[in-house]
């Protein structure tokens, strides 16, 4: 799926990958086997609709890398879905799993449909069709799925019970993002957005901006945007604008976060939310804020309006949402970008934390996930802040700096079999 402005994700991690690379001193063999994914399975499968016709649909899985322990990444149901967006997202969760210092590979999965023409129906049985496609791919030990785009608890509940029926024993390990009452683990679905928050607040403290009263634009009002944007209001910050499919709504006094995630469940969208102006999603990027979260798809900032970025700081909650143009745009400009592969890594903390807690069936409460999730989240912080300043890079390039040596490493120590 091209970006917006017509740019190929793969392309872009690929850029981002030979540009941290160039700094670091990596044996050529190994870059170039960190270039491409370690495998891709498409699949091309049958759905029964509801009238009785037959629907074909297709599907992918990606495993970009294994060295550093199983593959880990989202599964996604969009309309624009391609195998190009899937091995630039499997590539970016090696990254984020290695910044963040938790042993994954980066994996993704996807199929090209628009669940909103599906009945529930439909759904379930296109969900339980793909993941037994994949199936050959799919294990607790080798590659756990997770929710991402379009996908949510309840999708996760059905590839872990149409996993679990082939196994012939129930394996809650299989999958993250599940239910609570079927092994999901407290604090998932609101993780990522958490962790997001988590970010804005050290972006803000090192820009030397107070957080009470701190201004902030989300673009894209799922799950993502919705629980960042109530951690952010609890935080003392002003969410004064935010845009999804439907439209865009701003208000300078702020906008009360709850009450429009209400207001989107019951209207499916935050256009007419009442109170607020109507703003579209250029505008939004052109507010004049403290902090701009993207947390859409992929190539939202690119080359044609990133010269209209009026924010201090990006905190990125989406996936490859600015492209390498439009971030030298804004290292021009002096805006301080906190990339996806730390800002919205909490996701994928949590994540893990709920395969252990699946594999060793013992669970932690919220108060403890959380505080898990701030001190692996407050390292990586940490971590990253200095290699930018000890190498005199941006965030971005500091982060896969960091990443892409933690696999290049793990490659090297295991050694190439046979």
């Amino acid at each position: 799926m091209a970006t917006d402005n017509g740019m190929n994700p793969y392309e872009m991690a690929l850029q981002q990958l030979e540009e941290a690379a160039g700094r670091l001193d990596l044996q050529p063999g190994v870059l170039d086997l960190l270039c491409k994914p370690k495998r891709e399975l498409t699949v091309n499968f049958p759905v029964l609709m509801d009238d009785g016709r037959v629907r074909v649909f297709t599907g992918y899985r990606v495993h970009h890398s294994t060295v550093r322990g199983p593959s880990k990444g989202g599964i996604r149901f969009h309309p624009r879905v391609d195998l190009d967006e899937i091995r630039a997202m499997a590539m970016w969760m090696t990254w984020k799993c290695a910044v963040v210092n938790i042993p994954y590979g980066g994996a993704k999965g996807g199929v090209a449909v628009d669940p909103k023409e599906l009945s529930l129906r439909e759904l379930e049985r296109l969900t339980r069709r793909y993941i037994t496609e994949i199936s050959i791919l799919v294990s607790p030990e080798g590659d756990i799925p997770a929710p991402d785009v379009n996908t949510n608890p309840q999708i996760m509940a059905w590839i872990m019970d149409t996993y679990s029926m082939h196994k012939g024993y129930t394996t809650p390990a299989v999958v993250t993002g599940k239910p609570v009452e079927i092994g999901g683990s407290e604090g998932r679905l609101m993780a990522t957005g958490r962790g997001v928050a988590y970010c804005v607040a050290r972006a803000l403290e090192r820009r030397g901006i107070p957080i009470e009263g701190a201004t902030v634009a989300i673009q894209g009002y799922g799950n993502v945007g919705s629980s960042t944007s109530m951690h952010l209001q609890e935080m003392g910050c002003r969410v004064i604008g935010v845009s999804d499919i439907t439209g865009g709504v701003y208000d300078p006094a702020g906008l009360d976060a709850r009450e429009l995630r209400r207001y989107v469940s019951a209207h499916g969208g935050v256009a007419g939310f009442p109170g607020a102006s109507s703003i579209s999603n250029q505008e939004l990027f052109q507010l004049d804020c403290d902090v701009l979260v993207p947390a859409a798809l992929e190539g939202q900032i690119n080359g044609t309006n990133a010269n209209g970025v009026r924010a201090r700081i990006i905190v990125e909650g989406a996936n490859g949402p600015t492209t390498p143009e439009a971030d030298r745009i804004l290292q021009a400009k002096g805006v301080l970008v906190v990339p996806d592969i730390l800002a919205n890594a909490g996701g994928v903390i949590v994540s893990y934390f709920e395969w252990v807690q699946g594999l060793q069936f013992l669970f932690w409460s919220e108060a403890e996930i959380n505080q898990r999730l701030e001190q692996t989240m407050g390292k990586a912080c940490t971590e990253v802040w200095g290699m930018a300043e000890e190498k005199g890079v941006s965030l971005r390039l500091a982060a896969l700096m960091l990443a892409v040596r933690r696999v290049h490493d793990a490659t090297i120590l295991r050694g190439i079999y046979p």
